[in-house]
């Protein structure tokens, strides 16, 4: 295989497991009207899972179509942005499907983030109008002024609990810090009230797959955050290339553990809109943490997991691993960060489930590779370009010059996932969309055999004495001893080599260390050029919500 076709030849193909197809063939149709058809098919089927309280797939599309009439009565039309500031909970479902039904743009955001953050991408999106949660009702009220926000709807942990917690709820909430009181305010109501006024339809709109559906803001991790424009198209075709990546999996059957944060890309299309268009029910995690995990999977059985590394070490580190049963769940996907070696062999051994780690990217909807699930997963590898994926890697300083096999250089991709462009960034979409293919800013290579692998992100490298040094090499070393919970390793400027290797650590519970302890635990597991010449301890490392560590708060 010569290295102009290497990548033409696609070699990826002959590892696909047994009916993965090279190409799916589409079904036009956007995510609401799977819904539509998933409530026909499996009308009481549990859709929606929350704390107990269950929500059939009936019962849910009745809640979108009353909901689509609310935002067509409060003036949202075809072509309006409207923001959702939720955990996941059930009214962050209805009203993304909702949006969606209308023809009007979703508008997804973290409820961490600060007023700063929320209000740039409340701005650079337009958006007419807010659902949210009692908690951030207050000061979402005083940040309206500042935006083109007219309506607030908010909605309350306690709205849809069954007995006897929907009784204890008004008596417990407050004190646990789970409810608030919302000021009195012109034009901000509550959601259970808005949704029993209206019972009607929502307006007929006809859908284009050309349509932008939503505006996914990007995590901001390298400086402000843009708004990548998803299309109807992206969105139906991905959950359609996830459905066919997993054919041994029965629509209508499986159980979801909705762990993933909706408002993320990743959450969205693998846990959202895959079960929904799958027909599985979704067990909603507003807060995944450990503990929330363990109670979830063994009180609800949840058959498959998409969750992210850190997910995956807390529950191993979880005091009650050993007494709890997990094997309810069948299959995990991983991705947003390289999932250690030894983490996977331990959860598969409790669980009995397999692990497929992918890739993907905001703009790219974002799943574009993915290990197979029954046939071989390539250790550190994030798996094979997915049906009607393209990828090349190319030289990283002219960006066109295709590498030969085995080499790194940085990955480019084009697929029907990959997006419209930057909302209102002409200059960025020009950068990173050359020809239809997709600059992914992350430095890769590809084996004979067409399975990838993410050596580092391109902003990431240190280059240190004219070496390339990969952080991912130094903290898989981290990793390995028995007394790392988390390690981060960047460069920091040295005099005379340019940078040099910083590691901040996180030890596990209990453990102590010292640096010149771990500088000696390197020295015959690295390069010379490689090795660390810092440590720092801290009792966290700084991360987006789904576990991406911010390598730009360690730097700052």
């Amino acid at each position: 295989m010569t290295t102009s076709n290497a990548y033409q030849d696609k070699p990826w193909l002959a590892h696909y497991d047994k009916g993965v197809p090279e190409s799916v063939t589409y079904e036009e149709t956007c995510l609401p009207e799977f819904l539509d058809r998933s409530a026909q098919k499996f009308p009481d089927t549990m859709a929606l899972l929350f704390q107990g309280y269950k929500v059939t797939f009936r019962e849910l599309k009745e809640m979108v179509d009353r909901f689509g009439a609310c935002l067509a009565e409060l003036g949202i039309q075809k072509g309006d942005s409207v923001a959702i500031l939720l955990p996941n909970v059930i009214p962050c479902v209805v009203a993304y499907y909702a949006i969606l039904k209308i023809g009007a743009t979703a508008v997804m955001n973290n409820p961490l983030y600060t007023d700063r953050e929320l209000e740039h991408q409340f701005n650079d999106s337009g958006s007419k109008l807010l659902i949210t949660l009692d908690l951030l009702g207050n000061r979402m009220i005083d940040l309206r002024p500042k935006t083109s926000i007219k309506h607030i709807i908010y909605t309350s942990i306690g709205d849809y609990l069954p007995f006897p917690k929907n009784l204890l709820f008004p008596l417990v909430g407050k004190k646990k810090g789970l409810k608030a009181d919302v000021k009195s305010a012109p034009d901000v109501h509550r959601w259970k009230d808005t949704l029993e006024r209206l019972n009607g339809q929502p307006p007929k709109v006809k859908l284009s797959f050309d349509d932008t559906a939503m505006y996914q803001y990007t995590g901001g991790t390298t400086g402000v955050s843009k708004g990548v424009m998803l299309t109807h198209s992206n969105l139906s075709k991905q959950v359609q290339h996830i459905r066919a990546w997993f054919p041994e999996l029965n629509d209508g059957e499986e159980i979801m553990l909705g762990a993933l944060p909706f408002f993320h890309v990743f959450g969205l299309s693998t846990t959202m809109n895959f079960s929904i268009y799958a027909g599985w029910g979704n067990i909603l995690i507003p807060k995944p943490q450990p503990e929330q995990l363990m109670e979830a999977i063994t009180k609800f059985k949840p058959t498959f997991a998409p969750l992210v590394p850190t997910m995956f070490i807390g529950l191993l580190n979880h005091p009650g691993i050993d007494q709890a049963d997990l094997t309810s769940i069948k299959g995990c996907f991983s991705g947003s960060a390289p999932l250690p070696v030894e983490v996977i062999r331990d959860f598969e051994a409790k669980t009995g489930s397999t692990i497929v780690e992918g890739f993907g990217m905001t703009e790219s909807s974002p799943v574009t590779h993915i290990n197979p699930f029954i046939g071989e997963r390539k250790v550190g590898s994030i798996g094979l370009p997915i049906s009607d994926t393209e990828c090349r890697i190319v030289d990283l300083n002219d960006g066109e010059t295709d590498m030969p096999l085995g080499e790194s250089g940085e990955l480019l991709l084009k697929g029907p996932q990959v997006m419209k462009g930057y909302w209102n960034k002409p200059e960025a979409t020009a950068e990173t969309l050359t020809d239809g293919w997709l600059h992914t800013g992350d430095i890769g290579m590809m084996d004979e055999d067409g399975y990838f692998y993410i050596v580092d992100r391109k902003k990431d490298m240190i280059i240190s004495g004219g070496y390339n040094v990969y952080p991912r090499d130094i903290e898989e070393v981290f990793f390995e001893h028995p007394k790392v919970l988390e390690a981060a390793a960047l460069g920091v400027p040295h005099p005379k080599r340019g940078e040099q290797v910083k590691v901040f650590v996180v030890l596990k519970e209990g453990e102590t260390g010292t640096e010149e302890e771990f500088l000696a635990y390197c020295k015959d597991k690295l390069a010379a050029y490689k090795l660390p010449t810092m440590i720092e301890f801290r009792d966290d490392l700084p991360k987006t919500n789904v576990g991406k560590v911010l390598k730009k708060d360690l730097r700052e």
